[in-house]
Parts: C-alpha cells; structure tokens; sequence
C-alpha cells in the first residue's frame, strides 16, 4: 500500500489541482471530507495532511472546519490560502478581513527559504485568491515569505512540522509551484515517490471489478477522449459486460456519427450500439436559449434515450460516464461541498430516482492530460488520446440563443473549415482547443457588388493544462487570415469572423 497524503477538501475550486500536483511528483494522495476524523487519517497510514483552500471565512457561521485533532497527529501539515488561515484561527493567531482583496498575479519575497522554499529564487511571481489573511501569527511559528498585501505570505513552526502559504502554489500561474509542493511531500513527509499512470489503472480496474461484479455497464460513448478513454478502461475491467451506446443527438460536428462507428469498428472490439435521436434532442429544445436550461434539457433527454436503449440491450445495472474532474467542481453547488457552481454539466449530477442504473465514472479524479496518459498506457490509437475536448452538450452550447437545423449547419461547416486548417498547419496538436461559436448576430457585409446580411462567427483556441485555466492562442496572422477567409467565402450564411481573445477567469472556454 502506498504512503498517503491526505488532502482535506474546504470546497476550493482547485482542490483536485492539488491532488494533480502530488501525483505528478509521484505520490499518492487522497481527497477526504474537510470534517474526517483525525483518527481515521492515522487508520488510513496518513503521512501528510494538506488543508486546501475554500470560499468562504474562518468565522463564518457555515465555514467548514477540520478535526483540531489533525493538529495532534504528529504527522506534516501544510495550509494552503483558506488553510493557512484555519491553521491560524485553530492554533492561537489572528484573522481579518483584508483591506485589500488579493486577486491574480502576486509576487512574493522569500524571506527564509527553510524546507518549503528549498532550492527556490528568492523573488517568485504568484496566484492569489484570498480576501481574509492571517494578522497574527499563532505560537510557534515565525514568517518565512511576504506578499505585496501579506507579511505572512509564508509561515513555518519547524518543530511540529507545520507550514502555511496564502497564496495557491497548485496552479500554473504560481511560478516553482510544483517544486514547493515536491518540498513539502519528499523534503518535508518524507512520502515516496513510486505512484504512477500504471498504479492508477491497476487501482481503477480493482475498483471497477469490485463495484460492478458480474453486473453490466452501459456507458454513452460520444468518440472524444474522455469517454473512449472511459470505455477501454472499463472493457479492460470487465469485458463483454460492457456495452457502448452513440447517440446522434443531432448536435455533432460535421460526419461525426461516420467517424465514430469507423474509428471504433477499426480499433476495438467493443459491443457498440448507435442511436438517431437528433430529431428528439432538436425538438426539445426548440425556442430555448438560456444555457442552463439548454444543458438540463440535453442531460435529461440522454438519460430518456439511455433508458430506450435498456430495452433493446436487456439488463444493465450501470451506467458508466467519461466524466472528468473539470466537470464535477464547475457542477458542484453548495451543500455537502462548500465549492460555488459555476455551471450544469449534462453527465454530472447523478441519474434520476426511477432509473435503476448506477453510476460508475472511473475518470472522475483526473484532469484531461492525466486522462489522455491513461489512454495512452492502454495503448489507444494517438487520433484517439490527443482529439481535442469536445462537450457532452456538443453544438448545443456553441450556438447562442435559440438552436436550428440551419445555425446547426452553419457552425458545422464553420468548424470544419477552422479544424481543416488547424490540421493543415500541426497547430491543433500544439493548442488545447480550438472551435467555433455561431453568434445570433447579423452584420452587413459585401460579397461582389452585392450587400450581404449575414450571421458572426467567433473562433475560440485555447492553451491550457488542465482546462482549470486556460489563455488564448496566440497563432500566426496568415493563419487567422486564412481561416476567416475561408469561412466567409464557403460557408453560406456567414458574413464576418471574430477572435475571443479572453483567458480563463474570468471567461470559461465554451461559451455556455
């Protein structure tokens, strides 16, 4: 059994960022209940407890507190933001409510480098996201780092093996972030460094045969990565018990449906079942426009054509779902998890009380990299691992406004003439997405000498990690030109082209 590194969870948004972090420095770790006693972390052989961040303040009535006892364990503890600051309240400083909110990019001075900022510059760029901050330090500890708003950006009491940091070193704006949490797993907990892609698939298959038994999955394979991905793994687990169901919701990017029952037909040996439920999915949501709406609607008539499908497959006690960590924290709402929504994915959620079926998402703690890792390990085809993410909701949440067949049509072609060229110049390898979005906007334009009123399309390419955050692709002018030429001239109903030229925050990268 691995050595642990329990991350507690207070409802951060980033939480899972965290866990990503650790297993990239090759140890393992697990996300508890920010409330899980302090004694089943000593039964769990718990070498390292990391406090994660959250949304809300230490004094709040409805603030998520930890077992004090955690303090108590003899074991490496390391607050991170809203960590740091429970580990003040907790242990005898001070908090308050900061005069200035620190939000985005940060610097930090390194005061005392000590074992946390080990091997470190002395002067780091960093990620803030905090409107509380500790104003004493509780005994014990000395400063070890400053912000430009924090004299107690870093914090350390050597003896118990108790560090703090107010700002997130999991994410990738935070400059030798890795490396400060590395400091804290090897240098610090002394944890090994032998969890691997391969540790994840023996550990997810286990998993799969204990939960399923000699039950039957169906799982919606949509042909992206996530859920092929999904599929190989539990085929691997469990064999023809597997069923694979693509459903045409009429939503799809240009000949998917051809490419889907082509790719699997050549590459797996997998029972696959094709459903045309595109006239369905489009009535339902004609005359709809608000997002939210659109991707209920979506998700439950899924489950509708999920349950049709029972009748002509037999039994089937689960559903399986390509579901990825992205989607759950941005479909979390407040409760039993203090994170914020911020919106509704159509695979998250949970299925409704009269269906039978259970879920199983064995991808629900990993980020889309780790995903395609997996893949890879599984020895899936590179047109597979490396396609680009593409939504469950599919088209839908790229038009805006009201859905048609006709603005269907036009974003389809439009998309086909952006993916053609990002093909075309190996630059969509290189991006972590790149689409079209259909804009429910006319503008005049000019084609010869004759007057056009014609719809917007607006380009959306993206670089990112982990999908967390994300910046925009900075590709070559003769490029776009090329791209936005090609569009106006052969997509019939298009008039002009737009660059969204927004990062992530405070944009998403889909648009709904």
């Amino acid at each position: 059994m691995p050595q642990t590194i329990a991350v507690l969870d207070f409802g951060s948004q980033l939480t899972q960022v965290i866990a990503r972090r650790i297993r990239e420095c090759q140890v393992y770790s697990k996300i508890y209940h920010f409330a899980t006693p302090a004694a089943k972390l000593r039964e769990d052989g718990v070498v390292g407890i990391i406090l994660s961040g959250g949304p809300q303040s230490v004094y709040a009535k409805t603030a998520p507190h930890p077992d004090p006892a955690i303090f108590e364990l003899g074991v490496p503890v390391l607050g991170i933001c809203y960590g740091v600051q429970l580990m003040g309240h907790f242990l005898g400083g001070k908090v308050a409510l900061s005069k200035e909110r620190e939000y985005g990019h940060g610097h930090l001075t390194i005061k005392q480098p000590g074992k946390l900022f080990a091997g470190l510059p002395r002067r780091l760029r960093i990620w803030n996201s905090h409107g509380d901050k500790l104003t004493k330090l509780p005994p014990g500890f000395k400063a070890t780092a400053i912000s430009e708003n924090s004299p107690f950006a870093g914090i350390e009491d050597t003896k118990r093996r108790f560090y703090g940091i107010q700002f997130h070193p999991e994410v990738f704006h935070t400059e030798r972030g890795v490396d400060m949490i590395r400091n804290f797993l090897v240098g610090i907990c002394r944890a090994r460094q032998d969890w691997t892609t391969k540790d994840f698939i023996a550990h997810a298959v286990a998993d799969i045969r204990a939960k399923v038994g000699k039950g039957r999955v169906l799982l919606g394979l949509s042909g992206g990565v996530d859920s092929s991905v999904a599929a190989a793994l539990l085929h691997k687990a469990i064999g023809k018990q597997l069923t694979c169901v693509f459903v045409d919701n009429g939503l799809l990017r240009k000949d998917e449906r051809n490419y889907v029952e082509a790719l699997y037909k050549r590459n797996f040996k997998i029972d696959l079942r094709v459903v045309d439920a595109s006239k369905l999915f489009l009535r339902r949501l004609k005359g709809v426009t608000e997002p939210e709406q659109k991707r209920k609607i979506i998700g439950r008539t899924f489950v509708a054509v999920f349950e049709q499908s029972l009748k002509s497959i037999g039994h089937a006690e689960f559903l399986g779902q390509g579901t990825l960590y992205p989607d759950v924290i941005e479909s979390v709402s407040i409760g039993n998890n203090p994170a914020s929504l911020i919106k509704t994915h159509h695979n998250v959620g949970g299925l409704p009380e009269r269906m039978k079926l259970k879920l199983i998402e064995p991808l629900r703690e990993l980020f889309k990299d780790e995903v395609r890792q997996v893949g890879a390990a599984l020895g899936l085809p590179k047109e597979v691992v490396w396609r680009q993410p593409f939504p469950g909701p599919g088209l839908g949440v790229r038009v805006m406004g009201d859905i048609t067949a006709d603005k269907l049509e036009i974003l389809r072609n439009a998309d086909f003439v952006l993916q053609d060229e990002m093909m075309k110049s190996g630059f969509y390898w290189k991006v972590w997405q790149s689409f079209a979005v259909f804009l429910p906007v006319k503008t005049v334009g000019v084609f010869g000498d004759e007057r056009t009123y014609d719809y917007v399309v607006a380009l959306r390419i993206v670089e990112s990690i982990d999908a967390m955050t994300a910046d925009w692709a900075k590709l070559p002018y003769d490029l776009l030109q090329k791209i936005s030429s090609r569009i106006t001239n052969e997509v019939r109903g298009v008039s002009r082209v737009v660059l969204d030229i927004s990062s992530k925050p405070p944009a998403t990268i889909e648009w709904e």
